[in-house]
């Protein structure tokens, strides 16, 4: 029978049958101290235990900028060509009247320039790629002092790479790398001979190549990525509301480092793959205050998988909440008489139940009932009994139990030694043995519901956390000053991006 209700964060109420138990006190072996008072109140709190995580920071940036930029930077005329004095034509023996003679050099001044049009952008894996189409127009002029001018022009493309890497301080720097094919050779033809005008285009390139790099940390400096690295370690250092009431529970973040993981490219849009190393803590109650923020710390290389978060929520059962629960359960039980040994049948009518936690990890419950005989002999008897006892649950188990009743006596009682027999009867045992434990598995997948939902798309300051759970594991029950409360381990998927600028 469900008897409580799961609220935001893994409070729950837990089934009368559970903590009726407490009142097993037949059980052999239970220990009596009559009229030794309420045991003492425990005011320890709920702490979990710091998580370590590994959460993926992705930093995106525009690089339409970068190309436009680059553009600007690249020249129009690459280089030129310039060869005075070039034969054209070699020498060569022609046979004229029988007589072999050798014709002269034809001599030429070959002269032209290379110019590329304009550069388009693709951005893939690692490699920002620029291509540019170039164009060579070679002239032959002053051949031989006879002919002006001979024409050539050929065409070819050429693709610059840009790779990026990051200093220690996150600071981005860039590489150039210029590869170019001719779709055909410049070249004259001049008095049937070829005259082939390629120039050694990587010569040629390197001052190119060498402005591109020299300009490129100028440029890489506008995508203001360090910038945007620094917001996100700095807002990462929070507390996030996972449950907002009854009972208020948060998450605090404490960032140890910031790891690299590499950058991929997909058309304009570049992404860097962060992974920030932090603690992540559970608090149950005031929300609890952000950690001091530290310098971001110099780069580290990414040396595990990114994208795990792991962190701690209790399932708390309110003591507060549990006394209406089992005074339901006690005034069913009271419509038939107890079988109390050597007394006989007898009947009680329980009027209060209080419950909180006690001192050595213990659950204290004080039952305030009236017992009295059937037979008319027996007088009415009225007080409050005490019960101490332990919680326990198998490993990664949901079902509670409880072990080592003690009872602790009564107080303000008439007739002490009946309410303590009555609670000793075996009809009370039998009854109340039947249902040791309470099933957690509706209300635990209850919380994993809320959990889900409250870190789902979370907004926190300047950034945005997303989480997926996809692991849980459940932790030893205890009973604290706060409530009962199982300890729920926690993991999954997640990623941290900062809002978008304004």
């Amino acid at each position: 029978m469900r008897t409580g209700k799961v609220r935001a964060a893994g409070r729950c109420a837990m089934g009368a049958t559970t903590l009726a138990l407490c009142l097993a006190l037949a059980l052999a072996g239970c220990k009596r101290r009559a009229d030794e008072g309420p045991p003492p109140r425990a005011t320890d709190a709920i702490r979990m235990e710091p998580q370590a995580s590994l959460v993926t920071v992705p930093i995106h940036a525009d690089v339409s900028e970068l190309a436009r930029a680059l553009e600007r930077e690249i020249p129009r005329r690459l280089w030129s060509i310039d060869r005075p004095d070039s034969t054209c034509v070699p020498s060569r023996k022609v046979k004229v009247a029988f007589v072999k003679l050798k014709t002269p050099d034809i001599k030429c001044r070959i002269i032209g320039d290379v110019t590329r049009g304009p550069v388009s952008f693709t951005g893939k894996g690692r490699d920002i790629v620029l291509t540019m189409p170039l164009h060579a127009v070679v002239r032959a002029e002053d051949i031989a002092g006879v002919l002006k001018r001979e024409t050539a022009t050929a065409d070819a493309t050429a693709r610059a790479t840009i790779r990026l890497t990051l200093a220690q301080d996150w600071t981005p720097r860039g590489t150039v790398d210029i590869r170019y094919s001719w779709t055909e050779h410049p070249h004259l033809d001049f008095l049937g001979q070829r005259i082939d005008l390629t120039e050694p285009a990587d010569r040629k390139l390197a001052p190119v190549i060498a402005r591109l790099e020299a300009t490129l940390p100028g440029q890489l400096a506008r995508l203001e990525l360090r910038p945007q690295i620094e917001r996100a370690w700095a807002s990462a250092f929070t507390s996030l509301a996972l449950n907002e009431r009854n009972p208020p529970v948060w998450m605090r973040i404490t960032p140890q480092e910031l790891q690299y993981g590499g950058y991929e490219l997909d058309g304009h849009r570049l992404v860097l793959r962060l992974g920030l190393k932090a603690l992540t803590e559970t608090f149950v109650g005031h929300r609890p205050p952000d950690p001091p923020a530290a310098p971001l710390p110099p780069l580290r290389p990414m040396t595990a998988e990114a994208g795990r978060l792991a962190f701690f929520i209790p399932v708390i059962a309110d003591y507060r909440e549990l006394e209406p629960v089992l005074m339901r359960a006690l005034v069913k039980r009271s419509q038939r008489p107890f079988a109390v040994p050597h007394i006989g049948p007898v009947m009680a009518t329980f009027h209060k139940a209080t419950i909180y936690g006690t001192t050595g990890g213990r659950i204290a419950v004080g039952i305030n009932f009236t017992a009295r005989g059937v037979a008319e002999r027996l007088k009415a008897a009225h007080g409050t009994v005490w019960i101490t006892a332990i919680p326990v649950n198998a490993a990664n188990s949901r079902k509670v139990d409880f072990a080592d009743f003690h009872v602790g006596g009564t107080t303000d009682a008439v007739g002490g030694d009946i309410l303590l027999a009555l609670a000793n009867t075996p009809g009370v045992s039998s009854t109340l043995s039947a249902a040791l434990g309470q099933n957690f598995e509706n209300d635990y997948r209850d919380l994993l519901g809320k959990i889900a939902r409250a870190i789902d798309d979370k907004r926190e300051g300047e950034f945005v956390i997303r989480a997926e759970v996809t692991e849980t594991h459940t932790g030893t029950i205890k009973a604290s000053g706060r409530g009962l409360y199982l300890p729920v381990r926690a993991g999954g998927k997640t990623s941290i991006t900062l809002r978008d600028k304004p």
